[in-house]
């Protein structure tokens, strides 16, 4: 029996990973292996993760430094001849791994990729699905290429089911990233996938509205790795086609960054906003609340950008 095997980085994830744990060992896939990198919590994540020793989980105690960093070393101690990595607060269905490997049967040169949705609150009765134009086998380019026209790809790492060897042939996770380091991983792995396959019925439960989750975090070194990989992820893609739908694809996703981080970080949108040019152009709209949306088309993006953070603002103050 083939196996697989599930890397999971986990860093102050108490509240989460027996769920996440639990998920996992109920996969209907009889050859799985479970390696967990506690990467320094100081929470009490590591006696929880000791607690399942006993069912065969392997939990390597070793301070990394970033889910990245710690991705890669369980994937170093992997075994298994395909691959998933899976974060500390997901949840997977119970044949998510059966269907997904039935749908590859075999193939080494194919990414299968699982739906998706999320769910609040610690409550998985919340979940709704989040059906996308991308539920449906394509080409690995043409994948991307649809699924970063509208700037808002999911990527989540626990939606893929990797083949060895594409891991393999595109290399690790990207260490100097943190923020958004999904998409560049994702991107170069894509690139080296013939297709990805969609597998009706295996879900990716999406936790949401975690408090200080790494998606939500604004320092000035988060934004530089959003933005590295946002730049690194699109030339993996460009480096494969370099055709209008992938140039505009790609402009989109810079121009996004443009528009979320507007008016900071003038450098950094400086930069993208020549590499768009280069591109040929976006026709990406900015996205934002109804009130938002009604006063740009009265003032113009900037001013109504500027308008909505003032209320942000106010709306958080003290």
């Amino acid at each position: 029996m083939t196996k697989v095997s599930i890397c999971i980085p986990c860093h102050n994830a108490a509240a989460y990973v027996a769920a996440a744990l639990d998920s996992v060992l109920a996969q209907t896939w009889p050859s799985i292996e479970i390696i967990v990198v506690n990467d320094g919590s100081t929470d009490d994540s590591a006696a929880i993760l000791d607690r399942y020793l006993p069912k065969g989980v392997r939990v390597i105690h070793e301070r990394m430094g970033s889910a990245a960093k710690a991705r890669n070393r369980a994937a170093a101690e992997a075994t298994g001849d395909f691959i998933k990595f899976f974060d500390a607060d997901d949840l997977l269905s119970p044949a998510h791994i059966e269907l997904q490997m039935k749908r590859l049967a075999g193939r080494c040169d194919a990414i299968a990729v699982s739906e998706w949705g999320r769910f609040y609150d610690d409550d998985p009765s919340t979940f709704r699905p989040n059906p996308q134009s991308v539920w449906r086998d394509m080409e690995g380019t043409e994948w991307l290429v649809e699924a970063l026209h509208d700037a808002r790809p999911m990527m989540q790492p626990g939606m893929f089911l990797i083949p060895r060897a594409i891991l393999e042939a595109s290399g690790g996770w990207d260490e100097e990233l943190s923020l958004i380091d999904d998409f560049e991983f994702f991107s170069r792995t894509l690139s080296h996938a013939k297709e990805s396959l969609f597998t009706p019925g295996a879900v990716l439960y999406y936790r949401s509205g975690i408090s200080g989750s790494l998606s939500g975090r604004k320092s000035r070194k988060a934004v530089e790795s959003a933005y590295h990989s946002l730049l690194r992820g699109t030339g993996h893609l460009l480096s494969r086609r370099s055709d209008k739908a992938a140039r505009l694809s790609c402009a989109n996703v810079l121009q996004d960054f443009i528009y979320t981080y507007y008016p900071e970080h003038a450098d950094l949108r400086a930069t993208l906003q020549d590499r768009i040019a280069e591109l040929g152009g976006s026709n990406l709209s900015p996205d934002g609340p109804p009130r938002f949306q009604q006063l740009r088309k009265l003032v113009g993006w900037r001013l109504a950008r500027r308008v909505q953070l003032v209320r942000d603002r106010q709306r958080v103050a003290p």
